[in-house]
């Protein structure tokens, strides 16, 4: 099999939720939730062996309700948050809680995904606690504080921002400090973005066509992007490596990228995509590759090489190098390099929802269309060497 094919893997369900499990290092491995009105709903733990290109799969069930949007904590292999659908007095909710896998699932089962069994008698997750949020309105997403202890969530529900600190145990979910969205008309978030700079202690939201930031310390506004796009805005991801860069994404089929100290206009746009931009995601290593996932049903890898951390490239040491190579240094560092779209994946035949980097593997991403159809894909090779070297 040519190294660089996708792998295939179909859910029976719908889905639109996907994460990396964060917390595993070693592991390829990816978590689905499905959202099926018929059936009980679940969360697929896919296990991705890199070196035969197998796919293998565990079902846990997810009884609570349709799954909108998944996250896994930080510190915990086996511990997860999902925002779900439920019917409460003939209306429907959305809302948030903290779940553990069993003890022998959460680092994977290696079972084949044609295996009856396993489908057939999936076991169910442990409910740790509820973000309870019925009086603040549904939950849209529930994000971890980065590279933290997973003891602090914060819950997007409307038009508040809730800050949570779980027990040590998370089976005990208390809010410690709250924020709220103010103006006219019914203003709700629709995405959130927790900072891995500044010590955790900045939050990006989306509402509408606006994008704020926010200082979880006092909880208060620091700055709104208004308009920052034509349409709603779908999505938002922080450069992992500069702490000031914001990308953003939504239904102008644009994909946007901020200096946040300088918020009259975006430093750059893409424009590559015919529908809704859904999901955008950097590189947690190296920061010029940005995905992007749509309802155009494509997946696209960019490289955004001329605002990401390293403009002029790889950049070698003076000292290691001999005068022939010095010469064809100073040729490659005179001019950053340029942007450019690397790849178009076109393997969906469904609106993409999410796409998502492994935390295991920086060459390797997953992306999941609505049919229930994730695709594990890799950074062309070719790419990857002329990064590395």
């Amino acid at each position: 099999m040519e190294d660089d094919a996708p792998v295939i893997y179909g859910l029976e369900f719908q889905a639109r939720a996907l994460t990396s499990q964060t917390a595993e290092s070693d592991a390829i491995r990816f978590l689905v939730g499905t959202q099926s009105l018929k059936f009980d709903n679940q969360i697929h733990i896919i296990d991705f062996d890199d070196e035969n290109n197998i796919i293998s799969k565990s079902v846990l069930q997810h009884q609570a309700g349709e799954i909108w949007h998944i996250s896994a904590s930080p510190a915990d292999k086996a511990v997860l948050t999902t925002c779900y659908n439920k019917t409460s007095e003939s209306r429907v909710v959305t809302c948030g809680a903290v779940w553990r896998m069993p003890p022998e699932w959460e680092s994977g089962s290696h079972e084949s995904p044609d295996d009856p069994h396993n489908s057939h008698n999936p076991q169910n997750l442990e409910l740790l606690c509820h973000l309870d949020n019925s009086s603040h309105g549904n939950a849209s997403c529930v994000l971890w504080e980065p590279m933290g202890d997973g003891k602090c969530v914060i819950s997007l529900a409307d038009n508040h921002a809730l800050l949570w600190d779980l027990t040590e145990s998370s089976t005990q979910a208390t809010i410690s400090s709250s924020a709220t969205l103010e103006g006219k008309g019914q203003l709700k978030f629709t995405a959130g973005k927790w900072s891995p700079h500044h010590n955790c202690t900045q939050l990006a939201t989306a509402n509408d066509t606006a994008i704020r930031g926010w200082d979880l310390r006092t909880m208060s506004q620091i700055y709104c992007i208004e308009n920052a796009h034509g349409q709603l805005v779908r999505d938002l991801d922080f450069n992992p490596n500069k702490q000031y860069y914001l990308a953003s994404c939504g239904d102008d089929c644009k994909v946007k990228f901020w200096d946040v100290r300088n918020i009259n206009e975006p430093v750059k746009n893409l424009e590559e995509h015919s529908h809704w931009v859904w999901s955008v995601r950097y590189n947690h290593s190296h920061d010029q590759l940005v995905l992007t996932g749509s309802s155009d049903s494509r997946v696209i890898l960019s490289n955004m090489v001329s605002i990401s951390s390293e403009p002029f490239g790889h950049l070698v040491d003076d000292d290691d190098l001999s005068d022939a190579e010095d010469n064809h240094q100073d040729e490659k560092t005179k001019e950053p390099l340029q942007d450019s779209i690397i790849s178009t994946y076109e393997e969906h035949e469904d609106s993409v929802y999410a796409v998502e980097w492994s935390s295991a593997d920086p060459w390797l991403f997953a992306s999941l269309s609505y049919d229930g159809r994730l695709v594990i894909n890799r950074v062309p090779r070719a790419l990857k060497y002329h990064i590395l070297l």
